[in-house]
């Protein structure tokens, strides 16, 4: 007989905790959001962990902690590095420390550990180089994963959406409804992940024996303005109204990468079932939340 899984999910009030949750009904199962689980205090983190990692080996169940967690206010992390610093780049590793040797870590990281100046998707063994304090911090944290050197693994992914929460196709939604015709960015190019996939892929990760740094997006990849005409399309409404319009037009405090592509490569090597297509999956998410007159 197997040995049964007792999960903790970390960041559980956003996008994809939100989906693991859904996903994990019925499971062993802890979903702990930032009044739970603070990620900036070491001793609550260590002392909720270790409590719980405890409590799942006494029932006989290995432990497994989805880390879902994340400073994800990129711009704001520009001004308050220090934060993101404890969130994205220390608290990783305390998990990793709390599990080691008596359960497993995934550990969710992002494309924005690359430059963005790549003109092929990057590979897991790419060099990183963040040119924002989020994507500092979060490089941070995947080496803090790695120092633990145990059973973790660091999974990138980008441009997550769903069917909830804050996200840019429901921002396109809402323009779509409030303006007749919307501006968004044509010269940023990446691979939208729909949460609801990602969430799976991580649970299959998760009962598999893969180590190291992996990529999980939904296959193919596009610009912020043709995932918009696709969010339009999908909606019944006409994807011209989507004004193309260069970066250098919509300034941010936080550099946005200009090629956020991640290959897949290596998640497919370890055995593990593919992300779908961004369209389809997309088209999947509209049809979720009631829109989609495709």
């Amino acid at each position: 007989m197997s040995t049964p899984t007792a999960w903790l999910v970390t960041g559980a009030t956003g996008q994809l905790g939100t989906d693991l949750q859904a996903l994990l009904a019925g499971a062993d199962l802890t979903a702990l959001g930032r009044r739970e689980l603070d990620l900036t205090d070491e001793a609550q983190v260590r002392a909720v962990v270790g409590r719980w990692r405890d409590e799942a080996l006494a029932r006989g169940a290995r432990p497994v902690v989805l880390n879902a967690a994340a400073y994800t206010a990129v711009d704001a992390a520009e001004a308050d590095e220090p934060t993101a610093e404890l969130v994205n780049g220390r608290a990783p590793g305390w998990l990793a420390q709390e599990l080691a040797g008596r359960g497993r870590l995934v550990h969710v990281s992002t494309d924005y550990v690359f430059d963005g100046e790549a003109t092929r998707p990057y590979r897991t063994d790419d060099e990183p180089a963040p040119r924002t304090a989020y994507g500092r911090t979060k490089l941070a944290g995947e080496r803090a994963v790695a120092a633990v050197d145990d059973d973790a693994v660091v999974v990138r992914t980008a441009w997550v959406y769903a069917a909830h929460g804050k996200n840019f196709v429901r921002t396109m939604l809402r323009l779509e409804a409030e303006r007749d015709q919307v501006p968004v960015v044509a010269d940023q190019t990446g691979s939208p992940t729909w949460a609801a996939d990602l969430a799976r892929a991580l649970v299959e990760l998760a009962q598999s024996p893969a180590r190291g740094v992996l990529h999980a997006t939904n296959a193919g990849a596009t610009t912020w303005h043709g995932l918009a005409q696709q969010v339009f399309a999908g909606a019944g409404a006409d994807p011209a109204r989507v004004l193309p319009i260069a970066t250098s037009a919509y300034p941010t405090p936080a550099h946005r990468p200009a090629y956020s592509v991640l290959d897949g490569a290596a998640w497919a090597a370890a055995g593990l079932t593919p992300l779908p297509a961004w369209e389809p999956s997309l088209r999947t998410c509209l049809t979720a939340l009631g829109v989609s007159r495709a």
